[in-house]
């Protein structure tokens, strides 16, 4: 799904060099883009030009027969993006940016394994390799192309940076960030542990369709709670975004409107950019037709069904937490009082849980047990409420990020059995 197809070349690359640089994954002088319009254009950032401040009239265009348009010189790194669309006939969109989490493994020389969660196996797949060369010379182009032609669609610079490709620089965009959240996570992860790869099997488990008895239908003319919930979660989704809780590929969230009913965010759309409209409305197995229903509506209508007091849910993976699935390592949320009042004990769950532990699964998460963790897949937040369901994932990244902070200082001491008893009694929480 995209809400850029009829939108100018130059207009896209101006947007998401903005995110890019707001993101922090490149500085006011790196990083560069290009798509390959239908007609053979290369539509490209200039050189030399602010990244913070790029307008549309800055973008340059290199056609067919190689004459250049626009008033700068095209990105230095114009010759590694011509090779790869020479490569790749399939390439649409050329990302290449200096994250500094993704520089960190180019300068160390390896590749951050993707398989450490199912998002970024999904997403990105197979890492590539590229030697040192050059900034902006045919040497680089070269190398950069190569790893590209042996099928990968994300690789690494050697002291450089990272390059994505895409049919769409939509595409391109979930695959760097994607990529430089896994990136985080497993930086961090090495501080609690030896990070986890996701077996192959279960991957391929984790990603087979559960949503079968589901089938289209069109609704009548939407509610008022209805409408208010849409635009409720709209505003939740970029919020989740600009907390870095979700990335442009990753992060659901679901709403009860009834018994029955429940709006869920959709498949494949951009979690920066949702709009009320795109919610998609779920009753019993049918949803609303045209739209694309999260994989995970299945699971989303088993939990409103076993847990009827929860009227909101989220679904994320956000850096911090994350790690501590991939290390497979401990998180104790007795990390101060709001941390406990919020989480409680945080039950953890191995990565096959939502397939071969359905079950318990859906008796855990309850008002008792409002958040679980899911190795290497997600955190499950749950609320009365899609903003208590928000805070909660909140809490409990910062948590987990002040923990990982306090690991050089000597590592955490949680609050004792007395000091959580004193907090369950002063707030009245479920015993």
């Amino acid at each position: 799904m995209t809400k850029n197809k009829f939108i100018h070349p130059s207009d896209q690359i101006v947007a998401f060099m903005k995110r890019i640089y707001d993101y922090g994954m490149t500085t006011t002088s790196g990083g560069n883009l290009s798509i390959m319009d239908s007609d053979g254009n290369m539509w490209i950032s200039p050189s030399g030009v602010d990244k913070g401040t790029l307008r549309r009239e800055d973008i340059m265009c290199v056609k067919p027969d190689g004459a250049i348009v626009g008033p700068h010189r095209p990105s230095v790194e114009y010759p590694f993006h011509r090779a790869v669309y020479k490569l790749r006939p399939d390439v649409k969109a050329v990302l290449h940016a200096h994250p500094p989490a993704l520089v960190s493994f180019s300068v160390a020389g390896v590749t951050p394994d993707t398989s450490a969660t199912s998002t970024s196996a999904g997403v990105c797949g197979s890492v590539g390799f590229a030697g040192y060369d050059v900034p902006g010379s045919d040497g680089l182009g070269e190398l950069v192309s190569a790893e590209f032609a042996k099928g990968h669609n994300t690789t690494l610079l050697r002291n450089h940076g990272a390059c994505v490709v895409g049919r769409t620089m939509d595409e391109a965009f979930r695959r760097i960030e994607t990529l430089d959240f896994c990136a985080r996570m497993l930086a961090h992860a090495v501080t609690l542990g030896k990070p986890q790869s996701i077996p192959a099997d279960q991957l391929a488990d984790l990603f087979t369709d559960r949503n079968k008895e589901f089938s289209e239908f069109t609704p009548e003319c939407p509610s008022s709670d209805e409408l208010e919930q849409r635009r409720k979660m709209a505003q939740m989704a970029r919020r989740s975004y600009d907390q870095f809780l979700f990335t442009s590929a990753d992060g659901t969230i679901a709403v009860r409107l009834g018994p029955d009913s429940f709006l869920v965010t959709p498949a494949g759309a951009d979690r920066a950019t949702l709009e009320p409209a795109d919610m998609v409305l779920v009753k019993g197995t049918r949803y609303e037709a045209g739209k694309a229903l999260t994989p995970t509506a299945w699971f989303i209508k088993a939990l409103f069904d076993a847990q009827p007091e929860l009227n909101a849910m989220i679904i994320a993976n956000p850096p911090c937490l994350a790690a501590y699935g991939i290390a497979n390592a401990k998180f104790d949320p007795r990390v101060i009082p709001e941390s406990y009042i919020m989480l409680r004990e945080m039950p953890e769950f191995p990565f096959t849980a939502t397939t071969q532990d359905t079950a318990n699964l859906l008796k855990t998460l309850s008002p008792r047990y409002p958040i679980v963790r899911i190795r290497q897949q997600a955190v499950i937040s749950t609320g009365k409420s899609v903003l208590e369901a928000f805070d909660r994932l909140e809490v409990a990244e910062y948590s987990a990020k002040a923990t990982l902070m306090a690991g050089p200082l000597g590592g955490m001491t949680p609050m004792n059995e007395q000091e959580v008893a004193d907090v369950v009694k002063a707030f009245k929480l479920l015993p």
